[in-house]
């Protein structure tokens, strides 16, 4: 199967990229490179022109609004890791978040229709959800969000849902929050985050102990993109994926367990607008189960070498304030 994969030099399409190509299929990417390139590819195709050898995965630097239709026939599979990636840079850039996370999917699942593509997967969020202090959210709760990240994202994943028909196939998925290795490493985002100021500083601060979090183990996400591709073509819909729900305070405690007890762990009680758990039923039609645990993702970071801990790279909003799009 040939697929494009734009936004696969982030975090998740470095993990997701090169297994894609181990199971066989060709794979593309499209990517402004902000983050650079951490894609095992020989350095002379870096940036240059796509390729169709399915030993090496083609590059192709480009704005997602620069892509016609005729950029994308010949595809089978579209996938969508692009736009602005968490809640720091949306409320950063607002106007930039929501043409990225809501305008960018939405023209890209247009032309890919227009381009015969059967498929298109969309990197949605958990953070739809909002705040939710009860239950577990579905798939058809009712969504409470009303701050930036989590519009943009509703709105990219209704845009590309509209779009669905008999012969275009459109799955969302609505990730919880991923933590774990990847070769384009993230300390912004929780498990990852706490792991690092343990380890540096020796201490892990908690804004808000009690609020739940959906966490996905990047294992995991690559393994549900995977089951997403190898779904009955006629499948389309929404669906959340996530290896646990838990709350912050506990990640925190099995953070300092694992890295020892010496860590101290410092309690705020600091408001925040995001608090819910979410259901995971519905993606189990699509044969997506999770395995990671706190655990298992630590031993992931813990056993990789070369992560650098202070470098402005693995953080998002550092290098978005750099000199990306503003």
């Amino acid at each position: 199967m040939r697929i494009l994969v734009v936004g696969g030099a982030g975090y998740i399409g470095s993990r997701l990229c090169p297994e894609l190509l181990k199971l066989g299929h060709e794979v593309d990417v499209v990517d402004l490179f902000w983050f650079g390139c951490h894609l095992p590819i020989p350095q002379a195709h870096a940036f240059g022109v796509l390729t169709n050898f399915r030993d090496e995965i083609g590059l192709r630097k480009a704005n997602v609004f620069d892509l016609k239709a005729e950029d994308l026939y010949d595809y089978d599979q579209v996938i969508f890791l692009a736009g602005l990636s968490n809640d720091p840079m949306a409320n950063f850039a607002p106007a930039q978040n929501f043409i990225y996370n809501g305008a960018a999917p939405a023209y890209l699942a247009y032309i890919a229709k227009q381009a015969g593509v059967e498929r298109f997967i969309y990197a949605s969020s958990c953070s739809v959800y909002g705040f939710n202090e009860k239950d577990l959210s579905t798939e058809n709760a009712q969504i409470a969000c009303s701050y930036p990240y989590g519009l943009s994202k509703l709105q990219g994943e209704q845009a590309v849902l509209q779009l669905a028909d008999a012969n275009f196939s459109v799955i969302a998925l609505r990730q919880g929050t991923v933590s774990g290795y990847s070769p384009r490493m993230r300390f912004d985002l929780i498990i990852n985050t706490m792991f690092r100021a343990a380890l540096k500083d020796k201490k892990i601060v908690v804004n808000n102990p009690a609020i739940w979090r959906p966490i996905l183990g990047i294992t995991d996400a690559v393994r549900a993109y995977d089951r997403a591709i190898r779904a009955h073509s006629e499948i389309t819909g929404v669906y959340n994926i996530a290896s646990f729900n838990t709350t912050v305070g506990e990640v925190a405690e099995k953070v300092r367990d694992f890295v020892g007890s010496s860590v101290e762990i410092v309690l705020r009680h600091v408001p925040d607008v995001r608090n819910y758990r979410v259901s995971v039923t519905k993606a189990m039609g699509l044969n997506i189960h999770p395995f990671d645990t706190v655990h298992s993702i630590l031993t992931e970071l813990a056993t990789t070498n070369a992560i650098a801990l202070d470098s402005d790279e693995c953080y998002n909003l550092k290098v978005l304030k750099k000199s990306i799009i503003l």
